[in-house]
């Protein structure tokens, strides 16, 4: 079973990226299932109905999410709905809109995709989560019996730290563990002993020539000169697209191999 998780895709140029690049993609690894961060998809911050269904549109089946999900309140009926294929992160507190994780049937079989929020994960570190340690062991015991092909979590958070602990600590339970929010790709891709594939960040789709998809000469100053700047996404230049290929045994649930994608393309 191939398993491609496509990391942040930051706003309309993000977008592009993703329907320029993922349909030849999909054909050349035969990819069975996609998942892709979405949190950041629709101006850089939430999600509007009209770009997640160009996202389907483009190949992707399933979008995760993150501490931006909940910025634009149309999605929430499809957070709340169990067959509309979006998340938001699992562990935040009891009574928030939303599911953590859901069942998607692909080619291969049904597929369990998770979502957790780190701890501290920037201006919203002072935000109460659940421990996600603590939230993902329940889920897992909760939903022992069900049989299913894959395991896929998503861990959103700032702290490296954190990122590499829950992939050992989740080393031979699930698929993969993957993180994003940084939107830039880690060199430490790989199958753990266990079974579980692991990228502590898998990066971004949009602007490569930026800062996390923000441009520069908005940053600049704010980093310099301490001047109050707003974000604007950068829509000139070369684009990224950068994702996690893994390939998973669907007896077993483990990953035979993992491998980043990162390419970079013409503006």
């Amino acid at each position: 079973m191939n398993i491609l998780y496509v990391g942040d895709v930051m706003g309309e140029p993000g977008l592009k990226t993703v329907e320029k690049v993922l349909p030849g993609l999909r054909r050349e690894h035969d990819v069975d299932f996609v998942v892709a961060q979405a949190e950041n998809l629709s101006d850089g911050k939430g999600v509007r109905l009209a770009d997640f269904e160009r996202l389907q549109k483009a190949g992707v089946d399933f979008c995760s999410g993150g501490n931006h999900t909940f910025f634009l309140e149309e999605i929430f009926p499809l957070l709340e709905d169990p067959d509309s294929p979006i998340i938001r992160p699992a562990n935040y507190p009891q009574g928030t809109p939303g599911l953590g994780y859901k069942y998607v049937e692909t080619p291969k079989g049904k597929v369990l995709v998770i979502s957790l929020l780190g701890q501290i994960v920037g201006r919203d570190a002072d935000k109460p989560v659940d421990n996600p340690l603590q939230v993902v062991d329940r889920i897992l015991e909760q939903e022992k019996t069900q049989s299913r092909s894959a395991t896929i979590v998503n861990f959103h958070g700032d702290f490296s730290s954190e990122k590499r602990i829950i992939g050992y600590y989740l080393d031979g339970r699930v698929t993969v563990v993957v993180g994003d929010h940084w939107h830039v790709p880690t060199a430490d891709t790989d199958v753990l002993p266990k079974g579980t594939a692991h990228q502590t960040d898998v990066g971004m789709c949009g602007s490569l020539d930026s800062s996390l998809g923000v441009r520069l000469d908005i940053l600049i100053p704010r980093w310099r000169d301490g001047k109050v700047t707003r974000n604007q996404l950068e829509t000139a230049g070369r684009m990224q697209f950068n994702a996690l290929l893994v390939n998973a045994d669907p007896l077993t649930g483990l990953a035979t191999s993992a491998k980043p994608i990162t390419m970079v393309v013409p503006g």
